[in-house]
């Protein structure tokens, strides 16, 4: 498998050659999962690797081998696969002959490697995702280099990728309903990018309106073709033709789908996979004056977004930690757009690592993390009524984390990378999230529970002192 990263992106030289070794150490990482205990086990399925140049007539029948391999393997553990389709991960010769994401042609390809993984996995497979995170990847990824032609064009490129993200999920659904379903019963659903947002000024109608444009040009670019009636947020609609024609453009930069289109778009999603990790306090742009954000969206939006200095960071620039966040980003999703089913596919929390020879086993604050978070779920399923079916911790050991290289540790399972074996090691949050899982919430009395509940206290300590000074 290709990956690429634009030059100074921060790489530092790490590459996805070998990472977790998890194509040989499958059998050991499916019992790590049976001894943690968990009910499911989300992974991804790789492109590249079962059609190299992006079609049929590549077939690589050792990936299949591989995935057919890891499914039984978790099946015999009594562990409930669930497999996204896409994760970033696009064949070289794609991006090379149709611009990848850009070109049209990528629609039915896409589909079709679909219909040969429903095919070929899903007898065992009832859970399906076509693409994690589609913000992320258009708007993120190309800043990167991970799209090297979106980025070229712009922010007209950026929206033309997310549009066939959204045409290729639509076809690929309608393929699993029409050819697949009956048979087999499963789901298939799509997983975004869920961040929070609060007024920076909670008296400004300005700042509140600002919120619900930074959720639409967020979530909604999504959601709302996908769950509510096939088509774009109208004020994001307003918005991006607004700064289109102010740049002096003749039509809007955002493209448009046909009534066809808006018809085979509509509810074309059995669940929202849910990625949720922070949260923004926003401002409108252009009330405040200030310098144009990095992001298209947010530009195009007329969104500045922040942080509060209460809360936590944890050491990767966009991550802050808000939990209570995560418990209305899940009524927001649910309420705003119809959603039937929510499975929490992604919630991790981030450390750096600089390559200290010795890693500190002992991580609290993870703990923590996934403590309150699951506090927050409990408050949103039990109090709010919120349909959420699974929890899932990102991840299950540490991997590579992108332009980051190895240097963002997100694992309950440490990896040595500059071992040969990439040795495992649990972490004690691993402990902690074991002992979570077994009692079906925080046992009470626990070391590991003690050592949540104290991390708080002090943490809460420390703002009452900060704000009292």
């Amino acid at each position: 498998m290709d990956v690429h990263f634009q030059k100074g992106s921060g790489f530092s030289g790490h590459t996805g050659d070998v990472t977790c070794d998890s194509y040989n150490k499958y059998r050991e990482d499916v019992r790590i999962l049976s001894e943690l205990g968990v009910s499911h086990y989300r992974f991804s399925l790789s492109w590249p690797r079962l059609f190299p140049d992006g079609t049929r007539d590549s077939l690589n029948p050792d990936g299949v081998r591989y995935y057919n391999s890891l499914i039984d393997e978790l099946l015999a553990h009594n562990i409930v696969p669930f497999v996204t389709l896409y994760h970033w991960d696009l064949p070289l010769a794609l991006e090379k002959k149709y611009k990848g994401w850009l070109g049209d042609e990528i629609i039915e390809l896409f589909n079709d490697y679909a219909r040969f993984c429903f095919s070929e996995f899903g007898d065992r497979v009832k859970h399906w995702v076509t693409f994690n995170e589609p913000w992320s990847h258009a708007v993120v990824c190309s800043m990167v280099g991970m799209l090297p032609h979106v980025r070229d064009r712009g922010r007209e490129g950026t929206y033309a990728c997310a549009h066939n993200f959204i045409r290729a999920h639509g076809r690929a659904w309608h393929t699993y309903d029409k050819e697949f379903r009956a048979k087999q019963g499963g789901k298939l659903g799509i997983t975004l990018s869920c961040t929070w947002a609060e007024p920076k000024n909670p008296d400004s109608q300005a700042d509140a309106a600002a919120v619900e444009r930074f959720l639409q040009f967020h979530m909604g670019w999504f959601a709302h073709p996908i769950f509510l009636n096939g088509d774009y947020p109208d004020v994001m609609k307003e918005y991006v033709a607004k700064r289109s024609a102010e740049e002096g453009l003749a039509k809007s930069r955002l493209p448009e789908f046909t009534t066809e289109e808006k018809a085979m778009l509509k509810g074309t999603a059995d669940f929202l996979g849910l990625n949720y990790y922070t949260a923004r306090l926003t401002s409108a742009l252009s009330a405040e004056g200030l310098s144009k954000p990095d992001l298209l969206d947010e530009e195009d939006g007329d969104v500045h977004v922040g942080t509060h200095p209460d809360w936590p960071a944890p050491g990767i620039f966009f991550i802050n930690v808000v939990p209570w966040g995560f418990r209305k980003v899940l009524n927001y999703m649910q309420n705003r757009y119809q959603v039937p089913l929510i499975y929490v596919t992604e919630n991790g929390y981030h450390e750096e690592h600089k390559g200290e020879v010795q890693y500190d086993m002992k991580d609290a604050r993870r703990s923590c993390y996934h403590a309150a978070h699951i506090n927050e779920l409990r408050k949103a399923i039990v109090h709010d009524g919120v349909n959420v079916q699974s929890y899932t911790v990102w991840c299950l050991m540490d991997n590579l984390e992108w332009d980051s290289g190895f240097s963002q540790r997100m694992g309950l399972y440490h990896v040595d990378f500059t071992d040969p074996d990439r040795k495992r090691t649990p972490k004690e949050s691993a402990g902690f999230y074991r002992d979570v899982i077994k009692n079906n919430g925080f046992p009470e009395g626990a070391p590991i529970t003690n050592q949540v509940l104290e991390w708080w206290k002090k943490r809460a300590q420390q703002q009452k002192n900060s704000s009292s000074s």
